[in-house]
């Protein structure tokens, strides 16, 4: 029988960094087998490579052994199939899973052909603990599997199979289990993409997927708050923590997911604070995101790749935030220096010619949450310097998009229809927060005013936060188009000598709510 982890009383916990809460229960409150299957994740959980001689798709993982205590199950079926992008999307693809019990040696099978999957690829099982709460839930162990294909040929569909011992899915009682994905192209053409935060589980989160799903993206954005097992978000532990809220979120994803590259993001309800480092072992078990970062194992919602002729970039708010103060800091200046030399290798790149970048905390946003004074001191001085193209933010459960701004000013108005060329005129932020969750509103003076129903307004009255986790009053000049109800953003990248992003924003029932273009010498 599992003994309960007490935690840290409430009051103490509020005046705690993440860390002190990590040493306060380590030395007081946690057994060490506790400390031990929370931390293992994090700690040597990652993939530790490996490969064959033989030709076509090549692993990256050798499988872990099954968890000490845990029963085998050779029937176990697997669900939540989860795709992300290897360091290169050309030639590289992350493939994930979740059954439910640990599986002896599982794999993907994968071939150019559905009925003809030849390559077998090794995967590894992460096992995640949860200690249970008294009188609140029982302890819970969940198994996510990972596999890293490589040495994929761009622009080609591959088919593919997930399974282990006892589950074998080119067995004809599972060949429905058979899916597939696209690598990306050699060089630039046209291809979709899509972003937005604030998913969460329910009836609309699903719908969005439904809708985004038809829309064909080449691959997807999650700006953070992906699943909210952690209701609070405040990067604290919590009694009401339920981490079987991920099992109904992979579930209710995988038909977008398993064929979709859904390259998710931190936001500030994705610090669970029941695992480390810093509460993202639960993100290293259930993710497989690209290494490209700083520092994939203490960071992981942090790298970039770069698909076609658009360079992105994932980062992680929650180490500047102003607001949600639990990990502010906690990279040291790390993340900063390692975007300053992103956004200026991608700026020099020939192959590169849009730069976006998408994140959780808002930069520029009028709702509930309104700006992030930490993201601004921190980040949009390097926006500004390498001309980013587009910043794709969560956070505000509402969609919001700013004229193009420079230097925290209006460099050029940008109404619905309009364009913007960064270099001249400045960076387009988008809040992308409609994904699902429970929706916010705007200020009394701000009324909607999007595509159909503009709205126009000479300022708005806000705030943003300080370092002092205070509000700022501000009375903005920004703020361009404000839709309060579920939606996602829709972006088609162009190449040559004409290229551009068309940016539309799509309602839940299938509405064009905005749409602007991003041109260089526009």
């Amino acid at each position: 029988m599992e003994t309960p982890d007490v935690g840290i009383p409430p009051r103490l916990a509020r005046g705690m960094s993440m860390a002190e809460q990590y040493e306060y229960l380590r030395t007081k409150l946690i057994r060490r087998r506790t400390l031990v299957s929370a931390g293992a994740v994090a700690a040597g959980g990652l993939l530790t490579g490996c490969g064959d001689d033989s030709p076509g798709p090549k692993a990256s993982a050798t499988p872990a052994p099954s968890a000490p205590g845990s029963t085998e199950r050779s029937s176990a079926v697997p669900f939540g199939r989860h795709l992300s992008f290897g360091a290169d999307p050309r030639t590289g693809m992350r493939i994930s899973w979740q059954v439910p019990a640990a599986v002896r040696a599982p794999y993907v099978r994968i071939g150019t052909r559905p009925d003809d999957l030849g390559g077998t690829v090794e995967a590894e099982v992460r096992a995640l603990h949860t200690p249970g709460v008294e009188g609140v839930r029982k302890a819970l162990d969940q198994y996510y599997v990972h596999a890293s294909v490589t040495d994929l040929l761009p622009g080609t569909t591959y088919y593919y199979g997930v399974g282990h011992d006892g589950f074998d899915p080119a067995d004809a009682e599972h060949r429905a289990t058979i899916t597939s994905f696209r690598t990306a192209p050699a060089g630039a053409g046209r291809f979709v993409f899509t972003a937005f935060g604030d998913q969460g589980v329910g009836r609309s989160a699903a719908a969005i997927d439904r809708l985004l799903l038809k829309a064909a993206p080449a691959f997807h954005l999650h700006a953070g708050d992906i699943c909210y097992a952690d209701g609070t978000g405040k990067g604290e532990k919590s009694d009401g923590y339920d981490p079987t809220a991920w099992d109904a979120f992979l579930k209710q994803n995988e038909p977008v997911a398993r064929s979709v590259p859904w390259m998710v993001t931190t936001g500030n309800h994705d610090m669970e604070a029941w695992y480390s480092p810093d509460g993202y072992g639960g993100q290293l078990a259930r993710f497989f995101l690209p290494d490209t970062g700083f520092d994939p194992r203490t960071a992981p919602g942090v790298y970039t790749f770069t698909y076609g002729n658009v360079g992105v970039v994932a980062l992680d708010a929650n180490d500047v935030s102003y607001e949600i103060p639990a990990n502010q800091g906690y990279t040291q200046g790390r993340q900063t220096a390692w975007l300053k030399r992103t956004l200026a290798a991608l700026r020099t790149s020939s192959d590169v010619d849009f730069v976006v970048v998408f994140f959780h905390h808002c930069a520029y946003s009028t709702s509930a949450h309104a700006s992030d004074g930490g993201v601004r001191a921190e980040w949009l001085p390097l926006f500004d310097r390498y001309r980013v193209d587009l910043v794709v933010n969560g956070h505000n459960h509402v969609y919001e998009r700013t004229d193009a701004l420079k230097g925290g000013r209006v460099g050029r108005t940008v109404p619905v229809g309009g364009s913007v060329d960064p270099a001249r005129d400045g960076t387009v932020y988008v809040t992308a927060g409609g994904g699902g969750r429970d929706l916010y509103g705007f200020p009394a003076d701000a009324p909607e005013s999007y595509e159909g129903r503009v709205r126009d307004r000479d300022a708005v009255d806000t705030f943003h936060w300080t370092r002092s986790r205070e509000n700022a009053a501000e009375t903005v000049e920004w703020s361009r188009v404000r839709y309060r109800g579920f939606s996602f953003l829709s972006v088609e990248a162009t190449g040559g000598p004409s290229a551009r992003l068309t940016v539309s924003a799509l309602a839940e029932d299938g509405r064009r709510i905005d749409r602007f273009e991003v041109r260089r010498g526009a």
